[in-house]
């Protein structure tokens, strides 16, 4: 189940060096917000361990049982909060396994951590981040370490942002965005990078977006702002402006521009900013789509 449907279940990726707080953190909140559960997984890659052949055994053998304990215990501290919750420890490739379990428990949600510093950075996009935004069925929320340190900490109440692109995740990416700043009371900040040919022409993109996605009246405010340039530049320069608490990217599942990461994965590597990828729905406008068409632009 999606945002718009009515979140069920979160798939945390969970670690045991602290990396993946920020994540936790935020599938908390997301959880107790839409009465989600939340299943908090963590993988034992055979791979980490092709070159420790020195390690005993009986140490590789002991890390199942400590991760057991430490995501029994997190499991126990969201069930005190009043969230569902349990975990599961699997052996493989880390996003196979969170696949698997987003397939397995029909989650409208996979949340990972990120290392922070320099975003998520090219490497990790390329691997784990990249293969789950591709292939998902569900959307993924990427959030660095050090999301909430010193200039980076968002601003109490900080709006939702929507980075606004013509694809075919564009209905689900909007039906998102609007839950969101509904269910937590938010400013949604519409951003659209305009290209050379709109600019020349003096084409207001607002307009058709607020038009094509019958964007009228709601609970929330709605601002829209037009940026020209590249969107991954546009989208950094009003992270920097705005400081939203989450940006909502809708994302295709094969790249149309060089190389292989397009516009979602250019932001995961750059931002600190909680990124939720979105991928295509069913093609047709959800009940929060629907509720959507009655926001106001102001």
């Amino acid at each position: 189940m999606s945002f718009a449907t009515g979140l069920k279940t979160i798939i945390v990726a969970t670690g045991l060096d602290g990396s993946s707080d920020g994540a936790l953190e935020y599938a908390r909140k997301l959880a107790g917000a839409y009465g989600a559960r939340i299943v908090l997984a963590h993988g034992a890659d055979p791979v980490d361990y092709a070159s420790v052949g020195g390690v005993p055994g009986k140490i590789l053998s002991g890390l199942p049982e400590e991760a057991r304990a430490a995501l029994d215990q997190m499991a126990a501290d969201l069930i005190r909060e009043g969230i569902h919750s349990h975990s599961e420890i699997r052996q493989g490739e880390v996003a196979r396994m969170l696949l698997d379990l987003a397939q397995q428990y029909e989650a409208g949600l996979i949340v990972i951590g990120t290392e922070g510093k320099q975003g998520a950075g090219p490497v990790l996009v390329g691997s784990i981040a990249e293969e789950l935004v591709r292939h998902a069925p569900c959307a993924v929320l990427a959030v660095a370490a050090d999301y909430n340190a010193g200039s980076h900490r968002p601003i109490p109440g900080g709006p939702v942002m929507l980075a606004m692109e013509r694809n075919e995740s564009a209905p689900e990416a909007v039906a998102t965005a609007c839950s969101l700043a509904e269910t937590f009371r938010r400013t949604l900040i519409i951003v659209h990078a305009r290209r050379p040919e709109e600019a020349v022409a003096f084409l207001n993109p607002s307009a058709t977006t607020v038009e094509e996605f019958g964007i009228g009246k709601a609970n929330f405010p709605v601002r829209c702002i037009v940026k020209d340039g590249k969107p991954g530049d546009a989208l950094v320069d009003a992270i920097a402006q705005y400081q939203p608490s989450i940006l909502v990217v809708g994302v295709k599942r094969t790249s149309g521009t060089s190389g292989p990461h397009g516009t979602a994965f250019s932001i995961l590597a750059r931002s600190r900013v909680p990124v939720l990828c979105v991928p295509p729905g069913t093609g047709k406008l959800s009940r929060e789509s629907e509720a959507c068409a009655h926001v106001s632009a102001l």
